[in-house]
């Protein structure tokens, strides 16, 4: 793989940085952007001093950003990219903030969310879009630049990147619980650079296969582990999500990160960007879905030869669009490098060879990613189906079907890895991954019968997860 596509000057996709920022990202706008980060300093629903900002009080940020300059000669000329960066996240989250606050405060009147503001000012329009332009994304709040990775400042600088040692550099309700929520999805991601190198030493091995014969399955073995290892990591922070942010507090924060497309019940047939263009946009929220851990694992242990074809599946592809270039490429390669391999991908050229050893590794990395997948249904019970009726999630897709339809392809893989494995190795483990898989099989398909039922209760939903013995909350 060329690593030299993987780079945009803020991310560099690579076994050193895996999916983080090559460094920190900027916790503040230059001194010239004073105004612009007054604001935003000053947005927070509770701002740091405990004092109540401006999405505290109906209309006071419109009313502010009525006097806001426009800043787009300015803008226009930076050539930094974490500067750019910075000015990114500062207008993805005036935007968002703006145009979603008359949402926020229906939702507290009466439990429903509101319409939205359809008209983005210009001051925040122009500039918003010649931004976005230069970081070549879409001009809406976004997981890598905006929300999450691009977001982060450390509490003290010799820690490491713990959700409890970040902070947000820009929010939106100042509450613990949303910085709980975001700074965990950088902490999860500690772990990419490790993930990252056992691909890279997997594929780099197995390409050299067909010319060196003697190439054992303990050679590949060690890699994949190094690969299922930083899973099981990354699983044991993911849990941590329900004390990080507790889920009765996630609509404290949860309307401004909505999207335009998917969320018509808000926007209507879209935003129009004054001074930029007559017509509504629609971009799709930011969301976990973005992140790249796991789309990187489905393309690498060849899960997604098992994504079904339908609506869904076609969402899940769209998020492509919303990363960074460079994020984008690499997915393109490395699912060129894996069906290189072999056409059914890993699982293929592990069989043909007979790695029965690896197998099982490929078979644990398996596991992983259907506890992640499961573990995120599981906060999307709670989190979002306890919490409201809101039947779309932040990135504007069905929050009952939208993850069932992932799990149902990591199950697949599953079976598939082990009817690849040879019958007389290891017969036990094998037989005790066969039960567990029938395990999930029947959870997701009572917990998929119980939402067809009118009335449903999310609790009901939820507690299914302890009756087969695969809750997740800790």
């Amino acid at each position: 793989m060329d690593l030299s596509r993987y780079t945009d000057g803020f991310f560099s996709i690579d076994g050193t940085h895996g999916f983080l920022p090559i460094r920190s990202p900027l916790a503040t706008l230059p001194d010239k952007y004073k105004e612009l980060q007054t604001i935003l300093d000053n947005l927070p629903i509770q701002k740091i001093d405990g004092s109540n900002g401006l999405l505290s009080e109906e209309g006071q940020l419109e009313k502010t950003i009525g006097h806001l300059s426009d800043f787009s000669d300015l803008v226009s000329k930076e050539s930094d990219v974490f500067i750019i960066q910075a000015l990114f996240r500062a207008y993805a989250f005036l935007s968002s903030a703006y145009t979603l606050a008359p949402a926020h405060f229906e939702f507290k009147r009466s439990g429903n969310y509101g319409k939205a503001n359809r008209i983005l000012p210009k001051q925040l329009a122009r500039p918003f879009c010649i931004i976005a332009d230069a970081l070549n994304v879409y001009p809406w709040l976004d997981y890598h630049y905006a929300y999450s990775l691009g977001n982060y400042v450390k509490k003290d600088e010799f820690l490491g990147l713990t959700w409890e040692n970040l902070e947000m550099a820009v929010k939106f309700s100042g509450l613990p619980d949303e910085r709980g929520f975001i700074m965990l999805h950088v902490d999860i991601n500690e772990h990419s650079p490790e993930l990252l190198s056992g691909i890279f030493s997997t594929l780099e091995l197995l390409q050299t296969t067909e010319n060196h014969s003697t190439l054992g399955d303990d050679d590949v073995y060690q890699y994949l582990d190094r690969c299922h290892q930083a899973m099981k990591k990354v699983n044991e922070r993911r849990k941590l999500m329900w004390k990080a942010s507790r889920w009765k507090h996630y609509n404290d924060f949860r309307v401004f990160i909505m999207g335009i497309k998917g969320n018509e019940e808000i926007f209507d047939d879209g935003l129009i960007y004054e001074g930029v263009d007559n017509r509504p946009r629609q971009y799709r929220g930011q969301t976990g879905a973005q992140d790249n851990l796991i789309p990187t694992m489905d393309i690498f242990s060849g899960v997604i030869n098992h994504y079904p074809n339908n609506e869904l599946t076609h969402y899940l592809m769209d998020l492509r669009s919303y990363r960074p270039v460079c994020v984008q490429r690499f997915f393109e390669d490395l699912r060129s490098d894996v069906t290189n391999l072999h056409p059914e991908g890993l699982v293929g050229i592990l069989r043909k060879y007979n790695f029965n050893r690896s197998l099982v590794s490929l078979l644990g990395i398996l596991e992983e990613i259907y506890l992640f997948r499961n573990g995120h249904w599981q906060f999307v019970q709670k989190y979002i189906m306890s919490n409201t009726k809101y039947a779309k999630a932040t990135g504007g897709t069905p929050i009952i079907s939208w993850i069932p339809n992932q799990i149902k392809a990591v199950i697949s893989a599953m079976n598939s890895c082990i009817q690849s494995i040879s019958p007389t190795y290891e017969q036990a483990k094998i037989l005790h991954f066969k039960t567990d898989l029938q395990v999930k099989k029947e959870l997701l398909n009572d917990q998929l019968a119980a939402l067809q039922m009118p009335n449903y209760q999310a609790e009901d939903v939820f507690k299914l997860n302890k009756t087969y013995k695969l809750e997740d909350e800790t």
